[in-house]
């Protein structure tokens, strides 16, 4: 949660990521691994956007990215860099967990959206579980 906010501060603000993970890492008063992890996948989305952003063209076309709600794109792009780069979690657990961000934080689409377009990028991802 703590790295979709920071990944949405930054997108919709513009402002630097690092200060922004500081904050929202110290006011959710994360613990060491936790603070670790969520740091670890702002910076990984963050150093990997522009593929990530390529898969979301590639699997919603209909859907430029520009024009994705800025909650959405941002549970996707989070997902997106577990399943294609990161590999600690598997890939059903970014999927549901990123379906219920969806849930939770987005319209009431927007967890049939980041569901479909995560499990064609999932169909066609080279890894294993």
């Amino acid at each position: 949660m703590t790295a979709l906010q920071a990944l949405y501060e930054i997108d919709s603000v513009g402002r630097d990521p690092d200060p922004v993970v500081a904050r929202l890492i110290a006011d959710a008063d994360l613990s060491g691994d936790n603070a670790a992890f969520a740091a670890d996948l702002v910076t990984g989305v963050i150093g990997k956007l522009r593929e990530i952003d390529e898969q979301i063209r590639t699997y919603a076309p209909a859907w430029p990215v520009e024009r994705i709600a800025v909650v959405d794109g941002n549970v996707l792009r989070r997902a997106i860099f577990e399943i294609l780069f990161d590999n600690k979690v598997p890939v059903r657990v970014a999927v549901s967990e990123a379906v219920e961000l969806a849930k939770s934080f987005g319209s009431e689409t927007s967890g049939k959206f980041v569901n479909g377009v995560l499990g064609s990028i999932s169909a066609h991802a080279d890894r294993r579980d």
